[in-house]
Formats: C-alpha cells, sequence, structure tokens
C-alpha cells in the first residue's frame, strides 16, 4: 500500500472506527479522524496515531446527520492531504423499538448517519478518486444488512440500504481502478458492547460466559465474538492491491451468522 494514501475513516474515535484508522496508518497512509465532537481528546487521539506510526493524522469534525457536513470532511482532508484514495464510512448509531413506538426522530437520525452519509462522503470523494484513477471506498454495514432482526427497523433498513448503495457505486466505478465494498460484522466486542453485559447477566441471571454465548452471541454460530482488530484487517485487505478486482460485495465477519 502506497505510503502516499489518504485514509478517511467515519466515526473513528473509538471501536471499529479507530481500530480501522490505526490499522491503515500502520500501513503508512495518512489517516483522518472523525468523529461530532470537537475536544482536545479528539485531536489528541490524531496526535498519537501519527507519532505511534511515523505517518501523518489529522481530526476532522463533522455530524454525519448534516450531509453539507460530510461533504465538507471530504473537502477538508483533500485539502489538507492533497487526495482522497480511501474512504471507509463507518459512523452509525443504533436505537430499538417496536415500529409502532419507533420514534421518528430515531428512525430518520439512524438513516441519517448509518446511510446517506456514506451517499454525501462517497458523493464528494469520487472526483478526487478519478482525478487519481484509483480508490477504494469500504461501507462498513453490519449482519443486518443482509439480515433482519426484530426491533431495529431503522438500522436494519440502513445497513440493507448500505449493501445496495455499494452495488450501485461499484458498477458505476467498474472501469475507474475503483473499488467499492461493504463488510458486514456480526457482533463485535466494543467498549459499547461490553458495557451491556453486566446489565445483561443482571436481567438473565447469568455468569458472564454463558450470557454471551446464550443470549449476545445467540445468532453467532462460534459463539465468539468478532474483533475490532480482525474488522480492520479485513479493511486494509479490500484496500490492497490483491483485492483490486473485488468490488460490489459483501464480506461478511460474522461468525457464521449469515451462514445460515
Amino acid at each position: 500500500m502506497s505510503k502516499a494514501r489518504t485514509a478517511i475513516i467515519t466515526g473513528s474515535t473509538s471501536g471499529i472506527g479507530l481500530a480501522i484508522a490505526r490499522a491503515l496508518a500502520a500501513e503508512g497512509c495518512k489517516v483522518v479522524l472523525n468523529s461530532f465532537t470537537d475536544g482536545d481528546d479528539d485531536r489528541g487521539l490524531a496526535n498519537s496515531i501519527a507519532k505511534e506510526f511515523g505517518t501523518e493524522a489529522a481530526y476532522i469534525r463533522a455530524d454525519m446527520a448534516s450531509g453539507r457536513e460530510c461533504r465538507a470532511l471530504v473537502e477538508d482532508a483533500a485539502r489538507r492531504f492533497g487526495s482522497v484514495d480511501i474512504l471507509v464510512n463507518n459512523a452509525g448509531i443504533q436505537h430499538v423499538a417496536p415500529v409502532e413506538d419507533f420514534p421518528p426522530e430515531k428512525w430518520d437520525a439512524i438513516l441519517a448517519i448509518n446511510l446517506s452519509s456514506a451517499f454525501h462522503t462517497t458523493a464528494a470523494a469520487i472526483p478526487h478518486m478519478k482525478r487519481e484513477s484509483r480508490g477504494r471506498i469500504v461501507n462498513i454495514a453490519s449482519a443486518h444488512g443482509l439480515r433482519a432482526s426484530p426491533f431495529k427497523s431503522a438500522y436494519v433498513a440502513a445497513k440493507h440500504g448500505v449493501v445496495g448503495f455499494t452495488k450501485t457505486v461499484a458498477l458505476e466505478l467498474a472501469e475507474e481502478h475503483i473499488t467499492c465494498n461493504a463488510v458486514c460484522p456480526g457482533y463485535v466486542l466494543t467498549s459499547l458492547v461490553e458495557a451491556q453485559i453486566p446489565d445483561q447477566m443482571k436481567a438473565h441471571g447469568m455468569d458472564r460466559e454463558t450470557v454471551i454465548r446464550q443470549v449476545m452471541l445467540a445468532k453467532q454460530p462460534t459463539r465468539e465474538f468478532a474483533t475490532v482488530e480482525q474488522i480492520a484487517a479485513t479493511v486494509v485487505f479490500l484496500c490492497s492491491d490483491a483485492a483490486a478486482q473485488i468490488t460490489g460485495t459483501t464480506l461478511s465477519v460474522d461468525g457464521g451468522w449469515t451462514a445460515e
């Protein structure tokens, strides 16, 4: 992977997004971190990645619910680093409720952040990639982009939309040396998931390992979480020269969930 490549990763100050940013930095990429906050910790995170991996890194605030800010993120990154070679659309939120009780404002926010943001950033990044005659777009979808679960209507709708959007972009750019793929994780052990385990233990009267295997990972045949590092390594592969002919597809990292 060329050291000249610039990678933008949305929603990348924690969890999967941060792991992806670190993995791409380790490959020599200049990385752009993003979230909707704008604190010293955010900029410090970029500085620490730059120092650890001997590359350039920047933090750019953008609210992924705003199409204007999504596009501005890409343009700002291009001005700072001279190109946009890799775009990883990772930002996402979740809300769980029956359809009839689902708050409309939550529906709108999930569709905006989980789906529409990928449209806006991709539309802004494509002209930069075309000028370089190369590019990698990776959308972090979900097993819920391929399967449904009750009470997650907005999230499932958005992630199915991400998968469809991925295929369309790939077809439009098939002759431009620009690929577009979706990674579909199952349950990944992030700090947010980890924080849910004690409540699940209490609610079900189970110990930690039992609640993980029988409740949280009931749909994941391996009964093991994927790790953020595994998701990041998958993204690095899709951004490599070895993946030049992989486009318009989904790559599941779900412990066998979608095999059933």
